[in-house]
C-alpha cells in the first residue's frame, strides 16, 4: 500500500494555533484535502478516497450537491444578502419546513452552529426553570462551551472503577472554564437510568441534554425504555429535556431520531445534515420555552443575537436541502437504508470469516466498528472492551488503500446519498485486503 500524503503546506503551520483550524480536525498523518464531490474526496497529491468521514457527518446528500449548491449560487445571483435588518421570506418558509418535518418543533430560531443551538437551549432551560444545573452524558459532545465542555472520552483508567447508578467525576474537555461550570454540571454515563434519577432526585437539575443515540464514539444505541424513563423523570422533576440531534437529526429520518424512538424532548438541536455542509445551527421546541426567546418580562427574556444567524445563502442551503429529503422522489432514506444493509452485511461476512473479535452497530446510514465482542452500552463500555489500538490501525489502512475513515477510535462512519452500490462492493474488496494484512 502507497504511505498516505503528508501536509506540503507546512510552512503555513506557525500561522495557525495549533496548526489546523478546527482542533478536532487533526490527524496523524495530517493529510491535506484539496477537493470533494458526491461520495470521494481528492488530497494535494491527486489521490482519491471514497469518503465515510463526511466531514463530520453533515453530508447526507454528498459533497456538493447540485441542487443544494445550485440554490446558494441562485440566492447569490438574486441579491439575497445578508441584510442584517427585519426579516426575510426565506426564514419564514424554511421555519415553516422545519417544523412540519420534526414532531417535536413547534417554533424555531437559527444560529451559526450546533454549538450555538445547545448553548441556547441551555439557556432556555435555565430561564423556564429558575435553575442553574445540567446533565449531560459521559461519551456525548454536545458542543465546546462551558456548560457542556466535559467528559467527552474518558480513559478506562479513570472509569473502570465507575459504579452503575452513580456521577462521573467531572472531567472538562479543555482549560479555561468558568469556576461556575464546573459547579453545575453533573455527568452520568448513557443508559445509566438509575444515575440520571439519582441526580434528579438530589439535584435543581434546569435540563438534561443528550444525544438520543451517542454518536460521537461510534453508534451506542439507547436501551429499550431508556429514553422513555429520561422523559418520565424530567416529567416528575419538572426539568427540561433537551435532544441534541446535531448528528442525529435528518440523517436517520426526516422527523429525527425523535421520530423514530417516539419520545417527544422539550427542546431539541439540529445541525449538520440539515444544510448538507453549510454552516447552521437550529434550535426549536415547544412554544412554552421557545417564548422565553421573547418574554414580556426583560427579566425573563433570553438573548439570541447573531450577524450570521439565518444567513440568506445558509437558509437556501437548509430549503433545498429539506426539499429533497421530503421527496418521494428521490427516496434518500430508503436508498441510504439499503447501502447500509449492503454494507453493514458485507463487513459482518468479512469479519466473520476471519474471527476478527468484532461487532457493526448501524443506524441507518451512520455505522461504526467496534473491536469488541458486543455492542457498547455505554462509553465505560467502549473504554474498557474496545481494541482502539487496533482500531486506528484499520483506520488507517483504509485511508492508505482508498477509503477514508476518521483516524480516531470509534467515529462514525457515514453513508452518503451520492455513495453507490460499486461504491460499497469497492470498499468491501478494500476493506478484505486490509483484514488480511491486519491479520
Amino acid at each position: 500500500m502507497n504511505a498516505m500524503p503528508q501536509r506540503k503546506a507546512d510552512r503555513a503551520i506557525p500561522s495557525i494555533a495549533g496548526g489546523v483550524m478546527s482542533l478536532n480536525r487533526l490527524m496523524d498523518p495530517m493529510i491535506e484535502f484539496v477537493r470533494a464531490k458526491g461520495a470521494y474526496l481528492w488530497d494535494s497529491n491527486g489521490k482519491k478516497y471514497i469518503d465515510y468521514h463526511a466531514a463530520f457527518a453533515p453530508y447526507l446528500l454528498g459533497h456538493g450537491e447540485e441542487k443544494v449548491d445550485s440554490a446558494v449560487v441562485d440566492s447569490i445571483r438574486r441579491g439575497e444578502s445578508l441584510f442584517g435588518a427585519g426579516a426575510t421570506p426565506w426564514e419564514q418558509e424554511v421555519a415553516d419546513l422545519l417544523v412540519d418535518s420534526v414532531p417535536g418543533l413547534e417554533q424555531v430560531q437559527l444560529t451559526g452552529s450546533g454549538t450555538e443551538a445547545v448553548g441556547y437551549a441551555v439557556r432556555l432551560a435555565r430561564a423556564a426553570t429558575g435553575r442553574h444545573k445540567v446533565l449531560v452524558m459521559q461519551g456525548g459532545y454536545n458542543g465546546w462551551m462551558d456548560a457542556l465542555a466535559f467528559n467527552l472520552m474518558d480513559p478506562a483508567a479513570a472509569v473502570k472503577d465507575h459504579r452503575y447508578g452513580e456521577e462521573h467525576k467531572l472531567r472538562p474537555i479543555t482549560a479555561g472554564l468558568s469556576e461556575a461550570a464546573t459547579d453545575s454540571v453533573h455527568v452520568v454515563e448513557f443508559n445509566d437510568l438509575d444515575a440520571i434519577e439519582t441526580v434528579l432526585k438530589k439535584e435543581e437539575i434546569a435540563c438534561v441534554v443528550l444525544e438520543p443515540i451517542l454518536q460521537n464514539v461510534g453508534i451506542v444505541k439507547p436501551k429499550a425504555g431508556y429514553l422513555e424513563g429520561i422523559r418520565r423523570l424530567c416529567d416528575q422533576h419538572g426539568v427540561v429535556l433537551v435532544f441534541d440531534e446535531v448528528k442525529t437529526g435528518f440523517r436517520h429520518a426526516l422527523g429525527g431520531y425523535q421520530s423514530i424512538c417516539g419520545i417527544v424532548p422539550d427542546l431539541s438541536v439540529f445541525g449538520k445534515a440539515v444544510a448538507n455542509g453549510y454552516p447552521v445551527g437550529v434550535i426549536g421546541g415547544k412554544e412554552e420555552f421557545m417564548r422565553y426567546c421573547c418574554h414580556p418580562d426583560p427579566s425573563k427574556r433570553v438573548l439570541i443575537a447573531g450577524t450570521y444567524n439565518a444567513h440568506p445563502f445558509v437558509v437556501a442551503a437548509v430549503s433545498a436541502t429539506l426539499k429533497i429529503l421530503k421527496s418521494k422522489e428521490a427516496n434518500v432514506y430508503a436508498r441510504l437504508e439499503s447501502m447500509g444493509q449492503q454494507l453493514e452485511q458485507g463487513l459482518n461476512d468479512l469479519l466473520k470469516d476471519r474471527n476478527f473479535p468484532t461487532t457493526i452497530v448501524r443506524q441507518g446510514s451512520a455505522f461504526s466498528v467496534y473491536f469488541m465482542d458486543h455492542a457498547p452500552e455505554s462509553w465505560k463500555d467502549i473504554a474498557l472492551n474496545n481494541d482502539a489500538d487496533l482500531d486506528v490501525r484499520y483506520r488507517k489502512m483504509l485511508i492508505e488503500a482508498g477509503v477514508f475513515h476518521f483516524p480516531v477510535t470509534t467515529k462514525q462512519g457515514s453513508i452518503s446519498a451520492a455513495h453507490t452500490e460499486s461504491d460499497i462492493e469497492v470498499t468491501l474488496e478494500i476493506t478484505e485486503q486490509v483484514l488480511d494484512s491486519l491479520r
